[in-house]
């Protein structure tokens, strides 16, 4: 026999909103790095890029337990 699903909660919904907001606050940033980065030599520029492409992900796993649980650990 299935159990019942529980009730959904509003985290779910705020969460991919703040979510969304925050990515485009993180590209926005990003975005304005881009200009002063292109000046510098290439093998300055791809560990920057590789950091910068990987950042974002760091603050993920905490928010998308929080979602779920209602927990940060």
């Amino acid at each position: 026999m299935k159990t019942p699903d529980p009730e959904p909660t509003w985290r779910k919904p705020a969460g991919v909103l703040m979510l969304l907001g925050a990515m485009l606050l993180y590209c926005g940033v990003v975005i304005t790095l881009i200009e002063p980065i292109a000046t510098w030599p290439t093998l300055l520029q791809v560990p920057v890029y590789l950091v910068l492409g990987i950042a974002w992900l760091l603050p993920l796993k905490p928010f998308l337990i929080w979602m779920e649980t209602g927990r940060w650990r």
